[in-house]
């Protein structure tokens, strides 16, 4: 076991913000995505378990600091010397010599920034310089907290592609906070879903999906007319103007043969974290009841 969490809270004066009630574990080798709407008490998990925010009860890790590295929502660095210099200051070694380093630069594509200072970098270039410095930690424990914050979507995909791409065939663990589902769905195998500083739901993802949505979903638009095309299929909880359904395999070739008749544009999901979040917060409430 890499760590446990028991009873953790976590109060700002007289709010609490974050009160984990149940014990959570983290693995070696696991790559965990903290998801949850802004105040959840994403950031504040990853303070606490870092030991950056007092708390009451016990976090179990026989992790020294040295074996744990963080990626926060905002970083800096001196201004004064190209980012080269800085990072080799940093990481007590030289470009030229350093093999992994050289892989790292290469898949980040960031080598024309090397001779740049970092405040003329943009901000997708920013998080690009300390994704590299993070890695080249080699920690057996990375948080990555909403590592994506201030880009467009196009430059959000291509890190969270590299991301995926560098720990592949890695056996470091990885806790990601995001707010953004999707960026998820190819890097966490398990979820942990918080609300108002509250846990959700906690498990491996596909098991959470099939928890609250069934074996797959199909997603459409929402109109009047898929409204009563689709009328007798279960209907799960969805943004506004998506019809989200949930589908057993017995009656998926009934659903997708009538979705093709009638020409409508549908996705197939067995790992939607959106539409699974959703379900889970309103299982939660006992607005829905668990498939």
């Amino acid at each position: 076991m890499l760590l446990t969490i028991r009873q953790l809270q976590v109060k700002y004066g007289d709010q609490t913000a974050l009160q984990i009630d149940q014990p959570i574990s983290f693995e070696r080798g696991e790559r965990i995505g903290v998801i949850g709407s802004n105040g959840a008490g994403k950031t504040t998990l990853v303070k606490a378990l870092l030991g950056l925010v007092e708390y009451q009860g016990k976090v179990i890790t026989q992790l020294r600091p040295e074996q744990m590295a963080v990626h926060m929502q905002t970083n800096s660095y001196i201004s004064t010397m190209p980012v080269r210099c800085v990072m080799e200051m940093i990481l007590n070694t030289s470009i030229k010599e350093n093999k992994e380093l050289q892989k790292l630069i290469d898949l980040f594509e960031f080598g024309p920034c090397l001779p740049k200072r970092y405040n003329a970098l943009s901000g997708g270039q920013k998080q690009k310089f300390t994704v590299i410095m993070v890695m080249m930690q080699k920690a057996e424990l990375t948080f990555y907290d909403e590592v994506t914050s201030g880009l467009d979507f196009e430059s959000r995909q291509k890190l969270m592609d590299k991301l995926a791409q560098w720990y592949r065939d890695k056996e470091e663990s990885l806790v990601i906070v995001s707010h953004y589902y999707a960026e998820l769905e190819q890097l966490a195998d398990k979820i942990l879903l918080l609300d108002q500083g509250r846990v959700v739901a906690y498990g491996k993802t596909g098991e959470l999906f099939r928890k609250y949505c069934g074996d797959a979903v199909y997603i459409l638009d929402n109109n009047p007319e898929n409204q009563e095309l689709t009328c007798r299929f279960q209907r799960l909880k969805a943004p506004d103007h998506l019809i989200a359904l949930s589908c057993h395999k017995q009656e998926e070739g009934k659903l997708l043969a009538l979705l093709v008749e009638h020409n409508v544009n549908f996705k197939r999901s067995n790992s939607d974290i959106e539409i699974m979040s959703i379900n889970a917060k309103e299982a939660k409430h006992g607005k829905m009841p668990l498939l």
